[in-house]
C-alpha cells in the first residue's frame, strides 16, 4: 500500500505560503504557512497532520486488539500532542503523548491497559516516529 501527498510552497519560509493535498482529496490546496505551523493562523501544519495521523492509526490499531481479545468498544476517543522542539539549528518532533479514553464493556482496567499499550507500540505511526510517545488512558 502506498499513500500519497503533494506539497507547494512559494516564496520564502517566513514569509510564503504552501498548500497540501492528497490523493483521497480529504486534504485539497489545504493552505499551511509560517503561521499556521507556529503561530495560530487558519490552516495546517506538519506536526497536526502527524498528531491527527497517530492519535487515528493508534485508535485504529487498539480497536483490532480488543477485536481479537473478544470486546467490541463502543467507544475510544484519542488525543496526540505532538511537541516541536528546537534542535541544533532546526527543530524536531520530540514527543507524541496520547490521551485515550475509551468505553468497552465487559473489560477490566488492567486487560485495556496491556491492549491499549500494545497497540500503540505496534500502530505503524508508531513505529515510524523517532520521538518519545506516552500514553495516558482512561477506561469509563
Amino acid at each position: 500500500m502506498i499513500r500519497k501527498a503533494h506539497a507547494v510552497w512559494r516564496g520564502a519560509g517566513r514569509d510564503g505560503n504552501g498548500d497540501l493535498t492528497t490523493d483521497s482529496g480529504v486534504l485539497a490546496s489545504t493552505p499551511y504557512s509560517f503561521k499556521t505551523r507556529f503561530e495560530n493562523e487558519k490552516g495546517t501544519n506538519p506536526e497536526e497532520l502527524i498528531a491527527a495521523a497517530h492519535a487515528g492509526c493508534f485508535t485504529m490499531a487498539l480497536a483490532f486488539q480488543l477485536q481479537a481479545a473478544g470486546f467490541t468498544a463502543e467507544e475510544l476517543s484519542t488525543e496526540a500532542a505532538v511537541s516541536l522542539d528546537p534542535d541544533g539549528q532546526g527543530f524536531k518532533i520530540s514527543r507524541s503523548a496520547l490521551t485515550l479514553t475509551g468505553k468497552v464493556p465487559g473489560i477490566d482496567a488492567v486487560q485495556f491497559e496491556e491492549l491499549a499499550r500494545a497497540a500503540e507500540k505496534n500502530c505503524p505511526v508508531s513505529k515510524a516516529l523517532n520521538a518519545e510517545i506516552t500514553l495516558a488512558l482512561t477506561l469509563l
